[in-house]
């Protein structure tokens, strides 16, 4: 007997690390409930809109999170990992960016989604042990990486 997979359904999403307008050595993360109903810190992000590019979702995802007008200084790459919800399986390629505040105040409270608790400032040598996701704290090592 043949076993029958489920579809698996595509998202892609973008955000990214944002650096303080001052102090670049911080960098602003969001505490949300994940899938799973526990709460975490990770980097902003969200689904891209229709027609929408990469670079222009990163900045909407990172204001509508945190509060913060941001302008992109370089790609940071994408991550893509695989989850179930129930019986559905989703297949997410995240691409992050790194960027600078130019504006606003770091706020979880713009959220349209309600998903965020709270908004805070890390320094980015702490995000290894700050972030919830393995894949996340790749990232952040990038952005060590380009900022050194």
């Amino acid at each position: 007997m043949k076993t029958i997979r489920p579809q698996t359904q595509i998202e892609v999403s973008a955000g990214g690390l944002v650096l303080h307008r001052e102090n670049t050595s911080l960098v602003a993360l969001i505490s949300h409930k994940n899938r799973g109903g526990k709460a975490d810190w990770c980097i902003p992000k969200g689904h891209i809109e229709s027609g929408e590019e990469l670079s222009v979702t990163a900045i909407r995802e990172v204001y509508e999170e945190t509060g913060l007008e941001a302008e992109i200084i370089d790609k940071l790459g994408e991550i893509t990992y695989t989850f179930k919800i129930g019986s559905q399986r989703i297949r997410k390629t995240v691409h992050h960016f790194l960027l600078r505040q130019t504006g606003g105040e770091l706020s979880g409270d713009h959220d349209p989604a309600g998903e965020v608790i709270e908004a805070k400032w890390f320094p980015i040598a702490e995000l290894e042990s700050v972030l919830a996701h393995e894949n996340e704290r790749k990232v952040a090592l990038r952005a060590l990486e380009l900022l050194s």
